[in-house]
Parts: structure tokens; C-alpha cells; sequence
């Protein structure tokens, strides 16, 4: 889990193209079998796709935290090699409980991702126009950021964050690449108000997989380094770290009751007290977070 840093973030490294269902899994097994994939003259015909679309895919595996890379090499993440690896958990994404994960990541990943990162931790307007989320992005990165950053790219960022979340509504009017929904759009995070210029993000009842929620919680636990956590920090992000509540659309009242369902899929882990007239998670041993992940794709525990 990444917390937010004013001097650390990326913007319109995706090449406009939204994370795309296969692009995950053909660029991790093509970097696993050729380690200099994406640099190589030939990646395009490796990887069957555009000169763009092969920086792009690279991009959505570092966004995803699969892979990790910086100037000299490309690592893959402890994530990313028990999921894409070809024996992995979920290497096609059959499960829907990954695509949350997904979600998750991206959405808990200021320095790689900032713009989904910032729309579902800190921006919270249920109905919104395009020009009301342009403004209001261009807003958080000239007060919480330092970047210097073109208004277009900007624009880019949304617009593109829009396409991957919200569903396309007809098809038939895009060309048929631009037509095909990325997996997050399967979530229901986002859609288009009927009749109407509005889109809309609204905390509902949720039905996110309990280990995915439970692995949420525990990274937060465990990036703050606090033994216990008052349920508003998991329900609000405190703007620097990623909270379940927000990246996840959920209600209050959902919140509390998927921790009531993973402490009781996970007994004595968690536990919900009350304190001073304040509801308070807390953890009650050490834990690898990716354990619960294990717990869910292979029965350990």
C-alpha cells in the first residue's frame, strides 16, 4: 500500500488506453518469458498489439502493482507472480473477486495512478458533470501536488478514467477496440445517469468478495502501524492513504457489515470494540496481508 506524496505521482503514462481484460496477463507472461519485452524492436508482434498499446500495457502492470520497475530493471511484485505466473491463482481473471483486487490496487496507488487514486478517495460528489470532475481534479493536483501538468493530460486522465469505469452504454456508436469495456467496468463503480448529463459514483451495498475486503482492511492496519483503527478512517480516506469504504462505493451501514462478515470468516484476527463512544477495528495478531488472499484462492490460512 502507497501512501499520497506531493512529489510523487503519474499522469498520462496509460497512452489514453484503459487496462483491457488479457492485456495483464499476455504482458506479465510475456515479460516472464522475455524479461526485456517491452523494450524489445519485436514487442509488438510478441505481445500482438500497437507500438502505444505495448507502453500501455506495461503501464496498467506497474499501475496494478504487479510488477515494479524503475531505470535499470523490472521486478515482478510477490502479487503479481502468485496471480499472473502460469500456475498463479488467477491468470485469466476468472474470478471475479480478482478484478476487485484490481480495483483495489489501482485505486490504492497515489504514485502511479494519482487520478483514480484521488476520484475514489477524495473526491465524494455522488452526481457529477465531466467539467465538474476536470475542475475538480485540476484543483487537487495545484493544491496537493507539486506538479506541473498540461491541462490536456489532465483532461486525458479523466476521460480515460470515465471509458475504464463506467460501462459502455452503446457499442454500436464507438469502434469496436474502443467498444470493449475494461474489466473494472464490470464493478458497477461508475455509470451514466439515464437521460441526463450526470454520471454517477454512489457509496451502495456492495457485494465485494470478502478476502478482497479483508486484505483492504488489513493493508491499511498495516500501513499505519496502529494496532486499532477507528471505523471512520476505513469508511474515509484520510486523504494520504487509501480507505475501503471509498475506493469500494460502500454505505456505512454495508462497511459494518462486511467487517462483521470477515471477522467472522477469519475468527480471531479482527475484532470490532467500542471506545470512548467510538466503533474501533483491531488487529489482534501480526498478519500478512496477501495470506488473506491466500485463504481465498487456496483454502491455507
Amino acid at each position: 500500500m502507497i501512501p499520497l506524496r506531493p512529489d510523487c505521482y503519474s499522469f498520462g503514462r496509460h497512452e489514453t488506453f484503459p487496462l483491457r481484460f488479457g492485456w495483464l496477463t499476455k504482458g506479465y507472461q510475456a515479460w516472464l518469458s522475455t524479461p526485456g519485452v517491452f523494450e524489445d524492436d519485436d514487442a509488438t508482434v510478441k505481445l500482438g498489439v500497437g507500438k502505444n498499446m505495448v507502453s500501455a500495457i506495461k503501464y496498467w502492470l506497474i499501475a496494478t502493482q504487479m510488477i515494479n520497475c524503475d531505470r535499470q530493471s523490472i521486478v515482478s511484485s510477490e502479487l503479481g507472480e502468485r496471480i499472473f505466473s502460469p500456475n498463479g491463482w488467477d491468470p485469466y481473471l476468472e474470478d471475479d473477486a480478482t478484478i476487485w483486487l484490481l480495483h483495489w490496487l489501482i485505486s490504492s496507488n497515489p504514485a502511479e495512478a494519482t487520478t483514480p487514486f484521488w476520484f475514489f478517495n477524495r473526491f465524494h460528489k455522488p452526481e457529477f458533470t465531466m467539467k465538474e470532475l476536470i475542475d475538480a481534479q485540476k484543483y487537487f493536483v495545484s493544491e496537493h501536488l507539486s506538479a506541473k501538468v498540461s491541462e490536456a493530460t489532465l483532461k486525458h486522465d479523466v476521460t480515460l478514467l470515465v471509458r475504464m469505469y463506467q460501462p459502455t452504454l452503446n457499442s454500436k456508436s464507438v469502434p469496436s477496440e474502443e467498444g470493449l469495456d475494461s474489466p473494472v467496468a464490470m464493478l458497477g463503480l461508475m455509470e451514466m445517469a439515464t437521460g441526463s448529463k450526470y454520471h454517477e459514483s454512489k457509496p451502495e451495498f456492495r457485494s465485494v468478495p470478502v478476502a478482497i475486503f479483508a486484505f483492504s482492511v488489513a493493508q491499511v492496519l498495516v500501513e499505519s502501524g496502529a494496532p486499532n483503527l477507528p471505523i471512520e478512517r476505513l469508511m474515509h480516506s484520510d486523504g494520504v492513504l487509501a480507505a475501503p469504504g471509498s475506493v469500494f462505493r460502500l454505505t456505512e451501514e454495508c462497511l459494518i457489515t462486511k467487517l462483521e462478515e470477515m471477522i467472522a470468516w477469519y475468527p480471531g484476527v479482527f475484532n470490532l470494540r467500542e471506545s470512548a463512544g467510538i466503533h474501533q477495528l483491531y488487529l489482534l495478531k501480526e498478519l500478512e496481508p496477501i495470506s488473506l488472499l491466500r485463504r481465498h484462492y487456496v483454502g491455507a490460512h
